[in-house]
């Protein structure tokens, strides 16, 4: 059996995000002006599981705090506290909680008092009393309503909102998927109250359903919307207001029980449910299992070994053919090679499938905290997001998870100004920050892009001379990429003064390094006045690549094809050299050369015949000088460990077999490290 333990965090974080997702839509949904009922019904059926998961798992912290965030939400949702930003501002800092809870794995870090307490601030009853409009039901179904239903009633009577009768009749095999079909047409065009066994039988195999649903639409157009006959839809009048009382005395009225499902009266079943059909299936119906990631791990290390083996055939294969009493096995041998091969690729390909989850996960999280952020500086922004469905590895996800809120943060604190600044430059009062995701061959990019003050190149290159990052006669000859690039260096910030966000001048640095981990990428683009845009390159997936086998001064090294624009013959007669490096001309471009060899300390006389791997990161390119090409194969990296793991220029290592082990060139990190200007400080040097 799978680690129940590992099971629940699964779910928690599935919670979570579902939280956090709705609760996205009910902030817009206030900020419109618009009631969403159901949506702050999912959230409250959201945490009341929560909090019965992290009962039977002994997390009494979680378990308390989703108690606390229950009862507001029973409030909110029975009309006793009314949805504004301050109850928001109390349910997304719930849900920042129950992350901060089970990653800390319930260390005592989050104040559950001062919660308690923001809770109680918001929690005073603000309702304002409904007027007594009544629709004119029987006290047989009034009876069986919850206090939560009888509320929805109350709610929509006072806003004068139609209440309908549907009969609908669904197959007990299908109703599951017939009830979100119903639910998915009232969607926007009428609130389902309840549904309610019609006292008809419907028979053994189907059931019949009277669903309340209040609409501000005619009959006919719901008619139409559910494409029911006219007979199966009938209005609810409202009650006529009781008849004055006689006389001068006013009598008190006293209000009736509040009744529910746990209190009301029992209701016989319907024949049809009771009655078992034959041949009853105890089957599941998900068709979804969790799979820890560190098996599918295991699963590529095994694909990686075979790979080996794929290549040993190979090469036994063209042993034995080159002998002529072996040829007719080697024949042989060769077409069970290839049917290895391509259920090989089948297999590495379906395990690679499963690794990818869709950039909506993360950006989901990313949303949570815009809003948190803008609203702590006082500003408004508007998130847009697109290409959340682009799919990478999940490893890539979590691993790019700090790096991206890193660079949301500095754009709500550095980026977009405060609505007044805005309003004075003749922007919108209201900035936009946008995410966008994409495939581009065995990369995705996702660009992060606001409309805020952008970058002043000159206070840039003020503040890196100052703090003696940059000469200071530096500047005269630095590339705008250049300049926009000292926002990378370790120490450098333009703040003043040092906030929660921004000003110690950590944070860009730490969002490059680890996405240069990562085998990515990072530029920056920026117009002074106008915004501000990062671009992140990133490779599909980390677990098993295709790369180029070259050798460099007799040893054998792997280059991610990912990388690899072209590789062709070096013809000495095109070398030249511009400002101290060495550059060709290729297809009418300047290509500036690296010779691995010599970057790699070797003093070895140089190959009467080379080669150019030429490289390209984001908007750069480079060509790598090697020794030899030896072909193309899949690897499996492996880490280099915690001794070698920081050595700049290698992504991890290889086996390729018959005893020889490869270093994996970071193709992205060299190149960053070679293309660097001479004037800038390389990472991890001492300023």
């Amino acid at each position: 059996m799978a680690d129940p333990h590992e099971e629940f965090l699964a779910e928690v974080q599935e919670i979570i995000e579902a939280l956090s997702r709705d609760l996205l839509l009910l902030d817009q949904a206030q900020k419109d002006g618009n009631q969403q009922p159901d949506l702050v019904n999912e959230v409250f059926r959201g945490v009341h599981t929560l909090k019965g998961i992290a009962g039977m798992f002994g997390y009494q912290r979680l378990g308390a705090l989703a108690h606390s965030l229950e009862d507001l939400l029973d409030d909110l949702r029975l009309g006793r506290v009314q949805l504004s930003q301050e109850v928001l501002d109390v349910l997304f800092e719930g849900v920042e909680g129950f992350q901060r809870l089970v990653g800390e794995g319930e260390t005592p870090k989050m104040d559950l008092d001062a919660f308690a307490e923001a809770i109680e601030g918001v929690s005073a009853s603000d309702s304002e009393p409904l007027d007594g409009r009544e629709y004119d039901l029987e006290d047989a179904v009034l009876s069986v309503l919850t206090e939560y239903e009888e509320h929805r009633l109350r709610t929509n009577a006072a806003a004068g909102l139609g209440l309908f009768r549907l009969r609908v009749k669904f197959g007990l095999s299908s109703i599951d998927s017939d009830l979100e079909s119903l639910k998915s047409r009232s969607a926007d065009k009428a609130e389902i109250i309840t549904y309610l066994p019609s006292a008809d039988a419907a028979g053994d195999d189907s059931i019949e359903l009277d669903v309340l649903l209040a609409s501000s639409l005619g009959t006919g157009d719901l008619v139409s919307l559910f494409e029911v006959d006219a007979s199966a839809l009938r209005a609810v009048p409202f009650r006529a207001p009781p008849p004055p009382a006689p006389g001068p005395v006013v009598p008190v009225p006293v209000p009736a029980p509040v009744k529910t499902r746990d209190t009301m009266p029992p209701v016989a079943p319907e024949p049809s449910l009771v009655q078992q059909p034959e041949g009853i299936s105890l089957r599941g119906v998900a068709n979804s299992v969790r799979v820890d990631i560190r098996k599918l791990d295991h699963l590529m290390n095994v694909v990686g070994e075979l790979a080996i083996v794929r290549a040993s055939v190979t090469r036994l294969t063209e042993r034995l053919r080159n002998e002529e009493e072996t040829r007719r096995l080697a024949s042989d041998l060769h077409r069970v090679g290839r049917t290895f091969e391509r259920h090989l690729e089948e297999l590495q390909t379906g395990i690679l499938g499963v690794r990818m989850v869709p950039l909506g996960q993360l950006f989901d999280r990313l949303a949570r905290i815009v809003r948190q952020f803008a609203r702590e500086h006082d500003k408004e922004v508007h998130f847009s997001v697109t290409g959340s469905e682009t799919e990478i590895d999940k490893l890539i996800v979590e691993e790019l998870s700090d790096p991206m809120m890193h660079l949301i943060r500095n754009a709500i604190d550095h980026g977009i100004e405060s609505p007044k600044v805005r309003e004075l430059a003749g922007k919108d009062p209201i900035g936009t920050l946008a995410l966008n995701a994409y495939q581009k061959g065995n990369h995705v990019v996702i660009e992060v892009d606001d409309d805020g003050a952008g970058m002043n190149e000159r206070r840039l290159l003020e503040t890196a001379g100052r703090k003696g990052l940059i000469a200071a006669d530096s500047d005269s000859d630095m590339t705008r990429e250049a300049i926009l690039d000292l926002i990378f260096l370790p120490g450098f910030s333009t703040r003043s003064s040092i906030t929660d966000v921004s000003g110690r001048g950590v944070g860009m640095d730490v969002v490059k390094t680890n996405i240069n981990r990562l085998g990515g990428v990072i530029d920056v683009q920026s117009e002074y006045g106008f915004g501000t845009k990062f671009v992140i390159t990133l490779p599909v997936t980390l677990a098993i690549i295709n790369a180029l086998i070259l050798e460099v001064d007799g040893r054998p090294y792997a280059m991610p094809l990912a990388s690899i624009q072209e590789a062709i013959v070096l013809d000495p007669s095109l070398l030249r050299t511009v400002e101290g490096r060495e550059v060709i001309t290729l297809r009418g471009q300047t290509l500036p050369l690296c010779r691995l060899a010599e970057l790699f300390g070797s003093s070895r006389p140089r190959p009467a015949r080379e080669y150019v791997v030429v490289c390209s990161a984001g908007a750069r390119r480079l060509g790598f000088v090697v020794d030899a090409l030896e072909g193309q194969r899949d690897i499996v990296i492996k880490a280099l460990g915690p001794t070698l793991r920081d050595v700049r220029g290698f992504a991890g290592a290889t086996d390729l077999g018959e005893q020889r082990v490869a270093l994996v060139l970071d193709a992205p990190g060299l190149l960053e490290e070679v293309l660097r200007p001479a004037e800038l400080p390389r990472l991890g040097a001492t300023p």
